[in-house]
């Protein structure tokens, strides 16, 4: 046996927590070229790993928890080795492409405030939307980049845009869950119980500006990354499009889903798209 058995046996973890807890990521992933995929895996499976703990532990102490992951996160990116498969396979993905670690400090300090704030101004609610998912864009345009420094830089704000459409397409899907069972209300200045159709026209108007944002920082991506993203990004555009076309009070009652149909026919025309090269 080799460190090499432990490596695939920690990355083949994240590409089975990425698949179990996200078809429509996982499929958009496999998109991608292969050089990319492992990587990308890891970082979703290291984001989900926070998530789960905020989120879903309620029977333990989420905030030692939490300290605790945060802890060893930072130590096996500093020693090169965790025995938590997906921090290893994190910690891989981020020496490997040099990801700036003030991002994953960021990304604490997001998870960290879901587990004592309830409500946000508009401050507190643009610094969690940084942290908890722009931020992992950025990580991710450091693997597409892989080194391209100036590229990065250039792509930095569509990035950061299609992490925050993605978040608040999230908040506008999960609004009645987010209230009901972790008394959770993300947009500043609105009331779960007077969700007004003002109030989502605003969010919307919002949202459709880092679509817009991003999809021109998808078309100046490498290759190997363009059709993987601009797949997710028209997933997360078509469940936007449906949320759009329903009343607030639907919004509150039922979460929103795209079919598995409708996700295959996106495939299937951005597919064709890619080979006439217009994305």
């Amino acid at each position: 046996m080799t460190v090499e058995t432990f490596n695939q046996a920690s990355y083949d973890c994240s590409k089975a927590i990425t698949i179990k807890y996200s078809t429509s990521f996982s499929s958009a992933i496999k998109l991608l070229h292969a050089d990319l995929r492992t990587p990308i895996f890891n970082i979703y499976a290291f984001v989900r790993l926070a998530d789960e703990i905020v989120d879903t532990f309620h029977q333990h102490d989420k905030a030692l928890l939490l300290q605790q992951c945060k802890q060893e996160t930072f130590a096996s990116i500093e020693r090169g080795l965790s025995l938590n498969p997906i921090l290893h396979a994190f910690q891989q993905t981020v020496n490997h492409y040099k990801i700036d670690l003030n991002l994953v400090q960021a990304f604490f300090k997001s998870m960290e405030s879901d587990l004592k704030e309830n409500a946000y101004d508009r401050q507190g609610y643009e610094e969690y939307i940084y942290g908890s998912a722009e931020v992992v864009g950025l990580m991710c345009l450091h693997v597409f980049c892989e080194g391209n420094h100036n590229l990065y830089n250039k792509l930095r704000m569509p990035a950061q845009a299609l992490g925050a459409a993605f978040q608040k397409v999230n908040f506008l899907r999960d609004i009645k869950a987010d209230y009901q069972d972790l008394s959770r209300m993300y947009f500043p200045g609105c009331n779960f119980h007077n969700f007004t159709n003002v109030e989502k026209l605003q969010i919307e108007a919002d949202i459709e500006k880092d679509f817009q944002q991003a999809y021109q920082g998808i078309l100046q991506l490498p290759i190997k990354a363009r059709f993987g993203v601009y797949v997710a990004f028209k997933y997360y555009y078509s469940l936007f499009r449906k949320i759009k076309s329903t009343a607030p009070a639907h919004i509150l009652q039922k979460r929103i889903r795209i079919a598995n149909y409708h996700k295959a026919y996106i495939v299937l025309r951005a597919s064709v798209k890619n080979r006439l090269r217009l994305i």
